[in-house]
C-alpha cells in the first residue's frame, strides 16, 4: 500500500479552481494518475474534446501545471503520439533531454466513439504513451447523449426509456478487451480511489506500473458523473463500488497477454443493487420490465465467467 503521507507531498499537476460539475469523477481519476509520477518527471497529456478539456482549460486559464495540448475530439492519441515521436527524434539529435511521460486523457465518447480510429492506430505503431480513458458512460459534456459505452437500458436524451423503447437497447462495447487484442504491453481496468475497500490504491497501483513500462499502454477506469446517472454526489463512490461488488465492471489488468484479476468479490451481487442506486435505470425496477434486468443479470454473469477463464481461475 501507497504511503499516504508521503503521497500528499507529491507535486499536484492539475489544481483546482476548474469549472468541473460538483462531484466529478474525471478530476479524481486524473489527480490519481499524475500522482503516480516521479516528481522529476515531467508530463505531456493530451486531452480529447469533452468535459475534462472544456472545464480545465478556458482561454487565458488553465488547471494543468504540465504540458498539455488540445486538438480536436477525435485526434488525442495521434496528437500525443506525433508529441512523443517528435521528443525521440529531439533526443536522438542531442536537442532535448530528462525524463518525460506522454499520457492522454478522453472520456468514452472520445475514445469508444468518435477517437477509436485514433487510438487503435497509436497503439499499433507502439508510442510509448499511456493513454487512459473515464468512462462516465455516455456523452455527458453535450447533454447526456448514448455512447457505446452506455450501459444496456440506460436513460439518455439520445436512447431515451419510455412505452416504446426502454432506454438503450444494446451492451455496451468491451473497449478494454478491444485494446487487449492489439497485444499491448500493459492493459488495466479500474475504478477511481474508494477509501475503506480492498482496492483503494487500484488505480494509483496501475497507474504507477504503466509508468513503469516501455510502449504503449490503455487504462480504462469507470468514472461517476452525478448529472448522467442522476446519483447524489455524497454517495456516487459507493455507486462505483457496486459496480464492482456486481461485477459490472471488474477489476483486471492484462500484462503482456497474462490476465489477471485484482479483486474478486466473496459474494457477487446482484445486478439489481447496481441499477437501483442510479436515477438513470429507475425504469428498469418496474414490474414489466424485470425480465430486461434478468436480461442485463444474464450478460454481467457471461462477462464475469468468461473472465476468470482467461484469468485461469476457472
Amino acid at each position: 500500500m501507497p504511503n499516504l503521507k508521503e503521497l500528499s507531498k507529491k507535486k499536484v499537476r492539475l489544481t483546482g479552481g476548474h469549472r468541473m460539475c460538483a462531484g466529478c469523477g474525471a478530476p479524481m481519476v486524473v489527480n490519481w494518475i499524475l500522482k503516480a509520477l516521479d516528481d522529476d518527471v515531467r508530463a505531456v497529456i493530451s486531452n480529447a474534446t469533452g468535459c475534462l478539456e472544456v472545464s480545465t482549460c478556458l482561454y487565458p486559464y488553465t488547471s494543468w501545471k504540465d504540458s498539455w495540448i488540445h486538438t480536436a475530439f477525435e485526434n488525442a492519441a495521434a496528437t500525443i503520439s506525433g508529441a512523443e515521436a517528435a521528443f525521440k527524434a529531439m533526443k536522438r539529435k542531442g536537442h532535448i533531454d530528462g525524463k518525460y511521460k506522454f499520457i492522454a486523457f478522453g472520456g468514452d465518447g472520445g475514445t469508444y466513439d468518435i477517437g477509436l480510429q485514433s487510438l487503435s492506430g497509436a497503439m499499433e505503431r507502439g508510442h510509448d504513451m499511456l493513454y487512459v480513458c473515464y468512462d462516465n458512460g455516455a456523452y455527458m459534456n453535450t447533454g447526456i447523449q448514448r455512447s457505446s459505452a452506455t450501459p444496456y437500458g440506460a436513460d439518455t436524451t439520445t436512447s431515451p426509456a419510455g412505452k416504446v423503447k426502454p432506454g438503450k437497447e444494446q451492451f455496451r462495447k468491451d473497449l478494454t478487451e478491444i485494446m487487449v487484442a492489439h497485444h499491448l504491453p500493459y492493459v488495466a481496468q479500474t475504478v477511481p480511489v474508494i477509501p475503506g475497500t480492498p482496492y483503494m490504491f487500484d488505480l494509483y497501483n496501475k497507474a504507477e506500473k504503466a509508468f513503469s513500462i516501455e510502449g504503449p499502454k490503455f487504462m480504462n477506469v469507470l468514472t461517476p458523473c452525478p448529472r448522467g446517472w442522476r446519483i447524489d454526489t455524497a454517495t456516487e463512490l459507493e455507486v462505483v463500488k457496486l459496480a464492482v461488488e456486481t461485477c459490472f465492471w471488474p477489476l483486471y489488468e492484462v500484462e503482456n497477454g497474462v490476465y489477471k484479476i485484482n479483486y474478486i468479490p466473496k459474494e457477487k451481487k446482484p445486478i439489481t443493487e447496481w441499477l437501483k442506486a442510479q436515477g438513470r435505470f429507475k425504469h428498469l425496477l418496474k414490474p414489466e420490465n424485470e425480465h430486461i434486468v434478468q436480461k442485463i443479470q444474464e450478460e454481467v454473469d457471461r462477462r464475469w465467467e468468461r473472465l476468470l477463464y482467461l484469468a485461469g481461475v476457472k
